[in-house]
């Protein structure tokens, strides 16, 4: 089932390097620069304990960089460092409110329990470090043409609260920020391949011409009472590569030429995978990088910067789990290559 809700054009594209210059600065603690690979965006802090048998995969995220490591996909010359994302740049999707009780500990226990994470210090700082690192990826892209985080892509956060595993949304906080820092407002789409729908980004942006928020996700999943994204694609269970792939090939090229962005926010959700815990699709590994080769390559070819983040996989088999969500990266790696970045 398809909903679409607005469709906006104007503005040329710009190259890359010169949409990039009107950021003030990069949110890093440390930018390596003698690397000519792709920028890979990954913090150690990404991570915090949690509950034993916790549903939520936390030790995902240090083990992608692993992996890419031990298979040769990348050098640590690759890796940048995020900042911490501070209270002032979050405020600009989340309310003050919201910020307060959630960085000083003053969430109840409903709350707690719709976020599926207790409260803790080390949660708000792998959150505002994961957030930071979408805000680096994409103002690297913007500088290279592409870059892609070891995290992000909590899109169910809302900006008053936090809902499915989501406390910040890292990927509207990138997007309004970049949006609102340049001379011109920068258009940007966000593509979200998550199995899941991503309503917080979708309510967030509602109302903002300058966004336009893509959805391709599982119908009958979570969220059970989905919000209305610029462009909803709504795909049945059981659905494979071929058909998967077939969807994504309909309605990205026309979004590129339609509403020509400045920049693309990409979440490489594994979720669509057929192992996955809390997906309901059949997407193979081959699936998986198919379609983010796709994405990425239709994007850049284009001219148009795009930055990639994680999503959502769930698996009590973490190095398998990391591996999977590596595909991104090495998809990504391949289109650096080809592209000549």
């Amino acid at each position: 089932m398809t909903c679409i809700r607005q469709i906006f054009s104007n503005r040329p594209r710009r190259l890359f390097g010169a949409a990039f210059a009107s950021c003030r600065r990069l949110h890093a603690e440390r930018v390596r620069h003698e690397s000519s690979g792709l920028p890979i965006v990954h913090h150690s802090k990404y991570v915090c304990d949690l509950p034993p048998n916790h549903r939520f995969p936390m030790a995902k995220f240090p083990r992608v960089l692993h992996c890419l490591i031990k298979d040769q996909v990348i050098t640590e010359k690759q890796v940048l460092v995020p900042e911490i994302a501070s209270k002032d740049l979050l405020s600009c999707v989340h309310t003050h409110e919201y910020l307060n009780n959630f960085i000083n500990g003053k969430i109840n226990e409903q709350e707690q329990r719709r976020t599926g994470f207790p409260w803790s210090e080390g949660i708000v700082r792998r959150c505002r470090y994961e957030t930071g690192g979408t805000v680096l990826a994409a103002e690297v892209a913007l500088q290279k043409g592409l870059a892609c985080s070891t995290a992000g892509g909590t899109h169910h956060a809302f900006p008053s609260y936090g809902s499915g595993f989501c406390l910040l949304n890292d990927l509207a906080v990138a997007a309004k920020y970049l949006m609102e820092n340049s001379a011109c407002r920068r258009k940007v789409l966000i593509v979200d391949l998550d199995v899941h729908q991503g309503d917080g980004t979708a309510f967030i942006f509602k109302e903002e011409p300058c966004v336009f928020t893509f959805s391709v996700h599982c119908g009958k999943n979570f969220p059970v009472r989905k919000q209305q994204s610029d462009l909803d694609i709504s795909v049945e269970d059981g659905l494979e590569d071929k058909e998967y792939l077939s969807t994504v090939e309909t309605h990205l090229p026309w979004l590129l030429e339609t509403f020509r962005p400045d920049l693309v926010l990409y979440d490489a959700g594994v979720d669509p995978h057929w192992e996955d815990e809390l997906g309901r699709l059949r997407l193979t590994d081959q699936g998986l990088y198919q379609r983010d080769l796709y994405v990425m390559k239709t994007v850049v070819s284009r001219g148009v910067p795009v930055a990639a983040v994680i999503g959502g996989g769930y698996s009590r088999d973490i190095d398998k789990l990391a591996l999977r969500h590596s595909i991104v990266h090495r998809a990504a790696t391949q289109v650096w290559r080809e592209c000549g970045m």
